[in-house]
């Protein structure tokens, strides 16, 4: 059995503000007993408008937010999924929005970049976002070893699209970070449902560190950290406000409820079960 904990922040376009408030929050998680503590997406900057991405962006593997990381981690002597921070890529308008994944003695062991981006007009808001202005998309499914099990690595927008997670599953994640900066309309009709249907179509554990509030740039962003267990239960959650919470990720009991609710192994159309039945069909 192990411990993870989400960590609630409302970042704004101070690097250094954001990472201090960050490194209270790394330090209570670690007091608490966590063996690895999730940030919410854009944890180290969100701008006063979208184009600031571009500057805010550091070269991959250098600068002041990575060396924060891995000095927080080895100082910790504990993992750190860095929600997302801002990656410099080949395009000099677009960065990507990458997910960290390191260890305890400060190595980045994993990084996911976001695939799905967030192009949409809020309904019933005069509210729209185009994340691909700005941003370019991954194209790669991560799951990556940590000391509570093999973690299936995504970001927000991406738990609306239930294939991905699928893909992880296939690659053997018995848990999902969903890191977010979710829009309070968007939040208030979707959020829980979407992290408890895909912990329960999973069986998977879901821990999802979330932006809470409203940001300098004047955005405002849901929050409910959630920590969800493979049968759909919250097992933590913090609805408001910046913080921390704790969960603990039982493997053995996880492992026995798939074997004894054998949906994965029970699939017929998707990833594994697909290729018999298509194959059927074009010989048909």
């Amino acid at each position: 059995m192990g411990k993870v904990a989400a960590i609630q922040m409302t970042s704004g376009h101070v690097v250094p503000d954001n990472l201090a408030v960050a490194g209270k929050y790394l330090r209570e998680a670690k007091e608490q007993g966590a063996d690895i503590a999730c940030l919410p997406e854009n944890f180290s900057f969100i701008g006063l408008k979208d184009a600031d991405k571009v500057q805010a962006a550091e070269a991959d593997g250098v600068g002041p937010i990575q060396e924060f990381l891995r000095d927080t981690a080895r100082e910790l002597k504990m993992w750190i999924l860095a929600g997302t921070t801002l990656i410099k890529g080949d395009s000099p308008t677009r960065v990507a929005n990458a997910s960290l994944l390191i260890d305890a003695q400060g190595k980045r062991v994993a990084r996911y970049d976001k695939i799905h981006l967030f192009d949409v007009d809020i309904p019933g808001r005069d509210e729209r976002y185009l994340e691909s202005k700005h941003v370019t998309p991954g194209n790669e499914a991560v799951v990556a070893d940590t000391p509570v099990g093999k973690l299936g690595l995504s970001v927000c927008y991406d738990m609306r699209f239930p294939e991905l997670y699928r893909e992880l599953v296939s690659q053997g994640a018995e848990w999902l970070a969903m890191p977010a900066a979710f829009t309070v309309p968007t939040g208030r009709a979707h959020w829980e449902i979407l992290l408890r249907a895909r912990a329960i179509e999973n069986l998977c554990y879901v821990v999802a560190p979330a932006q809470a509030g409203t940001h300098p740039s004047g955005r405002e962003t849901y929050g409910d950290t959630l920590v969800v267990d493979y049968w759909g239960q919250v097992l933590s959650r913090l609805a408001k406000g910046a913080g921390v919470i704790t969960a603990d990720i039982d493997l053995a009991k996880q492992k026995e409820t798939r074997a004894r609710f054998p949906a994965l192994d029970n699939r017929r159309l998707g990833l594994g079960a697909a290729a018999p039945l298509l194959a059927r069909a074009v010989s048909a």
